[in-house]
């Protein structure tokens, strides 16, 4: 019933300066801003995955949560949106197995309903079938294609694999350990959802923490990244045989960032 992933939520509290730093960041064109419930907010579409950059800039719930988000962990990934086309299916599914969904509600873009945060372990994850498909203008040489993974960090990776595997139906086609850290990988349309072990985290609350982004050519879209004044790792070996990455350490807003890019064989 989940086809992929749809967007991810990043919260920020400018939205210009936000809107500006992921522009240069995937080398991607934002929508228009649109205004919600006191909230601004752009997509900025890729080939598989949208950045919702939002804001607060008035009264009204949505900005009030919104605020006390970027109050409690600072700007960054805060919600994750799964792809539906049937949503009232995947809303009696969400029902079925605990999620305690909240209500479908509908707007231009689609219909959409979010679980409940203590059934998801503290993360935002919500459920939406657009009205139609995002469109996404065509990428440069060096930008991104696309979003690889998303990471979620978890004190108790059990819970976490019921949640994502059991529950919403995703396909769990590897576990491993690198450096001591267990890691689970969850198919997810054509990207993927990774799980990692993280002992640390002491409230008992799992994280949306990072994405790693598809480009081209690591060494190209490193150029591009350093020249326009970012603080970019050097391109190495990615844990995947194969892959080479690199770090982007500032101009994402809070969200932990990788460039990725891929060996010819993809499973």
């Amino acid at each position: 019933m989940i086809s992929g992933f749809d967007h991810v939520v990043v919260a920020v509290r400018d939205l210009a300066a936000g809107v500006a730093a992921y522009e240069l960041l995937l080398g991607r064109a934002a929508s228009a801003p649109t205004e919600r419930d006191g909230a601004a907010s752009v997509l900025i579409a890729t080939d598989n995955i949208a950045v919702e950059l939002m804001a607060p800039v008035g009264a009204g719930e949505t900005a009030r949560r919104l605020s006390a988000a970027i109050d409690e962990g600072g700007e960054g990934l805060k919600s994750l949106v799964f792809a539906t086309a049937d949503i009232g299916r995947l809303h009696r599914r969400a029902e079925r197995v605990g999620l305690a969904p909240g209500s479908i509600g509908e707007n231009a873009a689609g219909r959409s309903f979010r679980a409940g945060a203590e059934r998801t372990h503290g993360v935002r994850l919500f459920f939406m079938q657009r009205a139609t498909p995002l469109q996404a203008e065509r990428a440069g040489a060096t930008s991104a294609r696309g979003l690889d993974h998303v990471v979620v960090r978890s004190p108790d990776p059990e819970r976490a694999a019921a949640l994502y595997g059991a529950r919403l139906g995703l396909d769990m086609r590897l576990e491993r350990e690198v450096r001591r850290a267990r890691l689970m990988f969850f198919r997810c349309g054509d990207a993927i959802l990774e799980v990692v072990h993280d002992a640390s985290i002491t409230d008992g609350r799992d994280r949306l923490w990072g994405l790693s982004w598809r480009v081209a050519d690591a060494a190209a879209a490193r150029a591009r990244l350093a020249a326009a004044g970012l603080d970019v790792s050097e391109v190495r070996e990615g844990v995947k045989p194969g892959t080479r990455v690199l770090t982007v350490r500032d101009g994402t807003c809070g969200a932990p960032t990788l460039m990725i890019e891929l060996s010819p064989k993809r499973d």
